[in-house]
């Protein structure tokens, strides 16, 4: 088993904390995480990259675990250019392999799409391209998984919710989301809960929604959304099957927004937070495309285990 290093990254922006698995000078893959978690999303996916040779470095992002958390700056703009610092930071003047699960899959959209030079190989995991989801949220049925956003963009009281008793609804919320709960330890999820016991954490993350919202519904961020600049970078979007939050059509029409052809793997079985419930499946399908074994077609049925090439 490769062994993980805990990292304490200075960057212009911020000092970010994370956890780091494989060679100093293997190709570097920063693996990003969602809401409400931790760089610990990936603890089990960072050693098999670092097997392989990579150099696999997750981030807490900005206000998150260990790294800062300033009052301001939790529109995607900024917390897009955490990681592009971080990139350069780590893997001066080469583009990077970008990997970004829910919240984090978000960011990875909008760095390979607004700074395609520092981005290599771009996956993401249960996280709809901006685009998509600014057209397909307004259907009921995506509305009706969507209240949760809505509900962030009440004052203090989501930070409440999520701080009080230590922070405790924090793994019960990524319990619910799991098709099977006890593929995931209470052990593993304490970190969840003991960030989250923090009100300023709790803040900070409620910002990420809060900015979203805000600067999605505006005339200026209609306009933005429309010109959404398309990905060059070749693309693989990984989707677990049984997400509560996001429906399954989110992952249809990708075509236009790549200027290569986007391709798509299905997990069945398996819920939202898949790097926590299927390590080893997302694992496999991430050494397959980072390795540059391409996928036979785009789109693939439903499936666990078949492989990419």
């Amino acid at each position: 088993m490769v062994p993980l290093a805990s990292l304490s990254i200075p960057l212009p922006s911020l000092r970010m904390q994370a956890l780091e698995a494989g060679p100093a000078d293997g190709p570097l893959v920063l693996l990003l995480h969602g809401f409400p978690e931790l760089s610990e999303s990936w603890r089990e996916v960072l050693p098999v990259l670092g097997a392989a040779g990579f150099r696999a470095v997750a981030p807490d992002l900005r206000g998150y675990g260990g790294t800062d958390k300033p009052r301001y700056g939790y529109d995607t703009d900024t917390l897009a250019a955490d990681i592009y610092q971080l990139a350069r930071h780590l893997q001066p003047g080469r583009p990077v392999h970008i990997v970004g699960h829910d919240w984090g899959g978000a960011i990875a959209y909008h760095l390979a799409a607004h700074h395609p030079e520092v981005v290599d190989r771009l996956v993401v995991v249960n996280a709809p391209h901006p685009a998509v989801m600014a057209r397909r949220i307004w259907n009921p049925a995506q509305l009706a998984r969507s209240w949760y956003m809505f509900f962030f963009q009440l004052p203090w009281l989501p930070e409440r919710a999520l701080s009080r008793q230590g922070g405790a609804n924090v793994p019960r919320l990524i319990r619910r989301a799991l098709v099977n709960p006890s593929r995931v330890s209470d052990e593993r999820l304490r970190p969840y809960a003991e960030n989250f016991s923090r009100p300023e954490a709790a803040r900070a993350a409620i910002d990420y929604y809060r900015q979203a919202i805000r600067r999605s519904v505006t005339p200026w961020g209609m306009r933005k959304m429309r010109g959404y600049p398309r990905i060059r970078a070749p693309f693989l979007l990984i989707w677990a099957e049984e997400d509560v939050a996001l429906r399954r059509e989110l992952t249809y029409d990708l075509e236009p927004w790549f200027e290569q052809p986007p391709y798509v793997r299905y997990l069945s079985g398996v819920g939202h937070f898949a790097p926590l419930e299927a390590p080893e499946q997302v694992s496999a399908l991430l050494l397959e495309f980072l390795g540059h074994t391409a996928p036979r077609t785009r789109h693939e049925e439903p499936t666990d285990s078949a492989p990419l090439g």
